[in-house]
């Protein structure tokens, strides 16, 4: 089992996300897009862990700042798509999309969803049915379009409703408060959109993360994946 703890980084300038990853069978860990090294070093010094890798989803600063501090400190090794090694700092170990890696007996899928950045991808790990989505899935909403076009983040948003319902998301900022508003205008009747938003705003109260949430929920309650033609998915912009 892949054992995953949230670390909130850049808090109150840009939330990010970062994760802790453990792979509790064999210990072998990883840390997802670390964007600032000093709450990841006081999570991975509480736990007792010396991350074997870092994983990163794109190249964006406020997902690999951390980076060079991290692998400097653990030895660890950064993964990332082999189509981005130039923009990846500390860059040790290319994945090409649609090739898997393994940490311990967990293995990650990776997908490509080029379109907040060229080379963005997922780290999917179905038997632990988990998924990281960076910047290209939040609670309610989705990503901008740095590099790519409407079209192509429409086709990333298909792969991510392929994957199954019970599967949960890990997203790379905290944007929910900000994303309730549009999601209740454009989908003002869902049952399913209000008790979302009710617990979301329970566990901020209490400083909890809203994610892990499950694809299944999300694909019903945000605007972006409840779209199911490229038509109703240009409208959203």
């Amino acid at each position: 089992m892949l054992k995953v703890y949230t670390i909130l980084c850049r808090a109150g300038k840009m939330d990010n996300y970062s994760y802790l990853l453990v792979n509790e069978k064999s210990g072998k860990s990883a840390v997802v897009d670390p964007s600032e090294a000093a709450p990841i070093i006081k999570k991975c010094d509480e736990l007792g862990i010396k991350p074997d890798y870092i994983f990163n989803t794109h190249h964006h600063f406020d997902h690999t700042d951390a980076n060079l501090e991290i692998k400097s400190l653990y030895g660890s090794k950064v993964v990332a798509n082999i189509n981005d090694a130039a923009r990846i700092p500390g860059f040790d170990i290319g994945i090409h999309p649609g090739e898997t890696f393994t940490l311990g007996d967990s293995t990650a899928e990776i997908i490509d969803v080029s379109a907040h950045t060229q080379g963005h991808i997922l780290w999917y790990f179905p038997k632990d049915k988990i998924v990281f989505t960076g910047d290209t899935l939040f609670n309610l909403c989705i990503g901008g379009l740095f590099e790519g076009s409407i079209e192509e983040m429409y086709s990333a948003l298909q792969k991510i409703k392929q994957l199954p319902d019970d599967i949960v998301f890990y997203p790379g900022h905290e944007y929910t408060l900000h994303s309730i508003p549009m999601a209740l205008h454009l989908l003002p009747n869902s049952e399913k959109l209000l008790q979302y938003v009710q617990k979301a705003r329970q566990n901020l109260a209490r400083n909890l993360p809203v994610s892990p949430i499950p694809l299944g929920l999300e694909k019903e309650c945000n605007p972006y994946l409840a779209a199911n033609s490229p038509e109703e998915f240009q409208e959203l912009f």
